[in-house]
């Protein structure tokens, strides 16, 4: 029987992860009182996974000034993860830690595991301050990513996060009217 990730709180992890030059500890606890994204893809050194790190790059400056830390993870190393980062210049420019996670433990927490190939699919998680999971995508290994819709996903759940009672219709942007679920809309939208 299949059971939604969505509300569930975040699996404890501990790993190792290449952030800004050095290796690092990242945990659970990390995410702890922030909003946090977990982007997962397959693997270093490949075709869609750099565009899709790029793109995210390209928008990480904005998200943490929506208060969002962003963590990669494949079931790479975080040596590979460093040497992929020194020999790419896409990659070049993560600033976001870049989690290894070799044995398979955090995607398999994300749901996201190819037991089979040892792989994770691309999933990307968005968990509130409570460590909550609020959105979840997960795709095939073939379709990329987009960090801008990501972002407005973000700022939807913030939204709703902060404003009781109201919701984010489809195609939502800041500054759009929201709605307030009552009895007087059903069946008028």
């Amino acid at each position: 029987m299949y059971q939604s990730i969505i509300n569930t709180k975040l699996q404890p992890f501990n790993a190792t992860a290449f952030s800004k030059g050095e290796f690092i500890e990242v945990s659970d606890k990390d995410t702890q009182g922030k909003w946090s994204v977990f982007m997962f893809y397959p693997a270093d050194f490949t075709f869609v996974c750099p565009t899709e790190l790029g793109d995210l790059a390209d928008h990480y400056a904005q998200l943490q000034e929506m208060g969002v830390q962003v963590y990669s993870v494949s079931t790479d190393t975080h040596f590979t993860h460093k040497a992929w980062h020194d020999s790419s210049e896409t990659i070049g420019k993560i600033n976001f830690p870049m989690i290894g996670d070799p044995t398979g433990r955090i995607s398999r927490n994300f749901g996201v595991m190819i037991e089979e190939e040892g792989l994770a699919l691309r999933g990307t998680f968005v968990v509130n301050p409570e460590g909550e999971i609020k959105v979840a995508e997960i795709h095939d290994l073939g379709i990329g990513r987009s960090a801008k819709d990501l972002v407005r996903k973000i700022q939807a759940a913030q939204y709703v996060a902060e404003h009781d009672g109201e919701v984010c219709p489809a195609a939502w942007q800041p500054g759009d009217e929201t709605l307030a679920p009552s009895l007087d809309l059903v069946g008028k939208i």
